[in-house]
Formats: C-alpha cells, structure tokens, sequence
C-alpha cells in the first residue's frame, strides 16, 4: 500500500495518527451500522417473503372467485354492474424510522368493500368476487410498502459497504503506512542525531 507524500515531521506525525484515530473509529462505527442495516434488511426480506405467500394464496382465491362470477354473472352484465362502482382510496405519506434512517413510503387506505349495486341485480358471486379482489388489493399494497422500505435498505447496506471498503481497503493501510515511514524517518535521524553529537563530544575531548 504507497504512503503519501509528504515530509517526516513530527507535525505530520501527528496529523496522520489523528486521521489514523479517525478513520479506524469511522471504521467501527460504519461496521456497526452495516451489520444493523442488514439485519433490518434481512428481516423486511422475510416481510416480503410472509406477504408473497400470502399474496399467491389470495390470488388463488380471487381469480377462480371472478372466473366463476363471469360463468353465472356474464361478461356483459358484468361489466355494467362494475361501471357504476367508484372507491376512494388515500394516499398518504408514510415515514419509518430504521437504523437510525427516516425512510420515506407511501401508504395505501382501503376502503371497506362495501356492495354499491341493486340486491336485486346481486349474485353470492358478485359479493365473493368483490371481497376476495379487496383483500387481494390490501396484501399488494402491504407488499409495495414492505419492498419499497427493502429497495431502500438495500442501496443504503451497499452505500455503507462501500465506505467500509475504502477505509478498510485505502484509508487505514495508507495512513498505516505513512504513519510507520514517519516514525522510522524520525528515529533514523533521531539515531543521526545521537551519533554526530557523541562524535562532536569526542572530538571537542581530544582537541
């Protein structure tokens, strides 16, 4: 690992030990960071992996629930009961606090499913093919949250990896390095030093 240039001083001594002191207590600090960032990552990836069971579950549910809507229902009678039927849905801003990180989302509001056509013109199928697509609407909104909080942690583990990286990889060793170049530079002309004056004294005794 190449030491940077500068002069063996003792001022640059210890302006590179200080940088040293920094950089490996930077170091800890981002290590400790990572691993709780991973953690949390870890965990809204099993979110994910909770929610897309639950997801195939329900879509298994739903779409056979619809299919048999349109056997008895008709696509035709279908699509006029549909055209009459509006939801509000909210959105709204959502912020989660992980590792320390304000992450922003959004969060879906659902309406209650509530039946907006004639008894009359109701079948038991119309009632189970809504019921079933709002829960199926719920667990995707749940996952879209839940993913976009994992996307976000994701980039943050590999920001934090990174500079883990260049501490570990550049900063450390090459402050490292300068540190022991500087320190050898010092006690080599510390040892100079000794020397000429030992031979000045010598030299002054037998004058």
């Amino acid at each position: 690992m190449p030491k940077e240039q500068i002069a063996p001083t003792k001022s640059n001594l210890i302006r590179v030990k200080e940088r040293l002191d920094t950089a490996l207590e930077g170091y800890d600090l981002l290590e400790q960071k990572r691993e709780i960032l991973v953690m949390e990552l870890m965990s809204k990836v099993e979110q994910v992996k909770m929610l897309e069971r639950s997801l195939d579950a329900k879509v298994a549910e739903a779409y056979p629930a619809l299919k048999r809507m349109l056997i008895v229902v008709g696509r035709e009678r279908a699509d006029k009961l549909s055209g009459n039927i509006h939801y509000q849905f909210e959105l709204t801003e959502k912020r989660e606090i992980v590792a320390g990180m304000i992450l922003p989302g959004l969060e879906v509001k659902i309406p209650s499913a509530v039946l907006k056509y004639s008894p009359a013109n109701s079948f038991a199928e119309c009632d189970e093919t809504v019921v079933e697509f709002f829960g199926l609407l719920k667990i995707l909104t749940e996952l879209a949250a839940v993913r976009t909080i994992a996307w976000r942690l994701a980039r943050e583990v590999r920001k934090t990896q990174r500079r883990v990286n260049a501490l570990e990889k550049l900063v450390i060793p090459t402050a490292r390095e300068t540190k022991t170049y500087i320190e050898s530079a010092l006690e080599e002309k510390d040892r100079d030093s000794f020397f000429t004056s030992k031979l000045l004294k010598r030299k002054a005794g037998k004058e």
